[in-house]
């Protein structure tokens, strides 16, 4: 649990240290850490930690965007949530066949479903897109105008999840074949 518990810490530290650092916005740990907590978790409650730091994270960014006098949704964190929730099935789904290719589809799944989604939420919310497909295709590509494009928050989420994935599931994968050799050398003393 001590592991989850800093987990959760460095996860949401690193999500509000993106609103100082723009460059950071969308690039994040969480989704990589929901997928490959079910990859690679028989535990689920350690799934819990990475959908706490989202929730953690969110109060704090609330806070933070009501100071500046921006409004925070509560419907979109809902939708954000819904899309760290749906990473869990997706994860279980490649734990039965790991590999990197299926991981790296479920990753692909995973940054597609949380973009589209989060960019219709806020096409249907927010007044400034017209609820036209011109509107939604703005909202997904261009975004608002005073705003940066919302194909860029795409790439760094892409990247954030496909980076995070990859030293996720690398540090398990080596932590696995060390294990592995640890129990045969055990065998091969005994023998």
């Amino acid at each position: 649990m001590p592991v989850a518990l800093i987990v959760l810490v460095l996860a949401a530290g690193w999500r509000i240290a993106a609103i100082h650092f723009p460059a950071l916005a969308n690039v994040t740990p969480l989704m990589a850490l929901v997928l490959c907590g079910a990859v690679y978790f028989p535990a689920r409650r350690l799934w819990i930690a990475p959908l706490a730091a989202l929730v953690l994270s969110d109060l704090y960014l609330d806070h933070h965007y009501a100071a500046a006098g921006d409004t925070w949704a509560w419907t979109s964190a809902l939708v954000r949530t819904l899309c760290f929730v749906a990473a869990v099935p997706i994860g279980l789904a490649v734990s039965r066949r790991r590999n990197w290719g299926s991981l790296l589809t479920a990753t692909l799944t995973g940054s597609v479903l949380f973009y589209l989604a989060t960019n219709t939420d806020a096409w249907l919310r927010d007044p400034a897109y017209a609820r036209t497909a011109a509107g939604w295709w703005q909202a997904l590509t261009v975004g608002r105008p005073e705003f940066p494009p919302t194909l860029l928050f795409f790439r760094n989420t892409l990247v954030g999840d496909l980076v995070f994935t990859g030293l996720f599931a690398a540090a398990m994968e080596f932590a696995a074949r060390r294990a592995r050799r640890a129990d045969a050398l055990e065998v091969v003393s005994r023998a």
